[in-house]
């Protein structure tokens, strides 16, 4: 049966907008979207957006750091002409022992960029909030922000010219312009259009991140073996060398079977053992040697000594 008008009008059960306007007591009508309230999902959006914007910092630095410190420790096992895998060193110990590096560098970079940051507020302080608005006004034009990630790109590849010894005799200006010519030829470009949308901004913080884990990591890399070069030769550790757990062991062994000190009683540099072998570095010939367990016994041991900044391997000590 069709409904009259009169039926419709009477039906007391009507649908009501969901987002129909609702007076309050001024008068001013409002809406009544249950979706226009701040869920505990919303406010923890900060948060998740905030580990997001670190993670995609903080990540690729750690991955580059992690690979170029591998290399580093080849290369300064390379120096005594063996391998890591040929000291006993396995990929769990190194993997273990980079981890320590990673977290020992990523407390000094806390105190770096909290320091940073506190300078900052007490420029912004300083300047009456001009600081801030002169922040906003550079991120706001895009060639600004593709410049300067360019040089800071640029200046990265100085890491890599420092491992090849051919930032020798450079000075700060020539270093701003290397890295000037760098970042304009390669970067500045392909930024500026990452800068035209909110993926390429973020994949631009991403590729400034990694060459700046890679940049360090290669500055890095070059000092850990210029350090162990001057630990086979004068017998010197560094503090790198240790953070980046290499063992300054020395030891003083003798043949089991004669009982007789090997090179003449000195005290060499025990660089691990593998298969039932030990690996010693003989720092006075400069040469890398290796003992069975069984015919060697190892009387004295001292970890990381004290060194005097004239010592020399096989020269005399003053004594005590």
């Amino acid at each position: 049966m069709p409904l009259t008008p009169s039926d419709v009008s009477a039906d007391p059960v009507q649908a009501e907008p969901v987002n129909a306007p609702v007076a309050v007591a001024d008068g001013t009508p409002t809406r009544t979207n249950a979706a226009t309230e701040p869920s505990d999902a919303e406010e923890g959006t900060g948060v998740v957006d905030l580990l997001e914007r670190g993670g995609s910092i903080i990540l690729p630095i750690g991955i580059a750091l992690y690979a170029l410190l591998y290399l580093g420790i080849q290369q300064v096992y390379g120096v005594f002409n063996i391998s890591p895998e040929q000291a006993g060193i396995d990929q769990a110990t190194m993997f273990g022992r980079l981890v320590g590096t990673l977290i020992l560098l990523t407390l000094g970079g806390a105190l770096i960029l909290g320091t940073i940051v506190a300078i900052g507020w007490l420029v912004e302080k300083a300047t009456l909030g001009w600081a801030a608005r002169l922040v906003r006004a550079v991120r706001q034009r895009p060639w600004a922000i593709a410049s300067l990630g360019a040089l800071w790109c640029g200046a990265s590849y100085w890491g890599f010219l420092g491992y090849l010894d051919l930032d020798e005799g450079a000075t700060f200006a020539s270093i701003v312009i290397v890295a000037a010519i760098i970042g304009v030829l390669a970067f500045l470009v392909p930024f500026r259009l990452l800068r035209s949308r909110p993926v390429g901004r973020a994949g631009m913080k991403i590729v400034v991140a990694a060459f700046t884990g890679i940049g360090l990591g290669f500055a890095l890399m070059g000092q850990m073996e210029s350090d162990a070069a001057e630990l086979a030769t004068t017998g010197r550790s560094s503090l790198l060398l240790g953070m980046v757990g290499f063992q300054d062991q020395w030891t003083v062994a003798v043949d089991r079977e004669s009982d007789k000190p090997l090179r003449d009683g000195e005290e060499v540099l025990l660089l691990g053992e593998h298969e039932g072998v030990y690996v010693f570095y003989d720092c006075a010939k400069q040469e890398t040697f290796r003992r069975s367990m069984e015919a060697t016994v190892i009387r004295q041991i001292m970890l990381d000594p004290e060194r005097p900044d004239d010592y020399q391997c096989g020269a005399p000590q003053p004594a005590a």
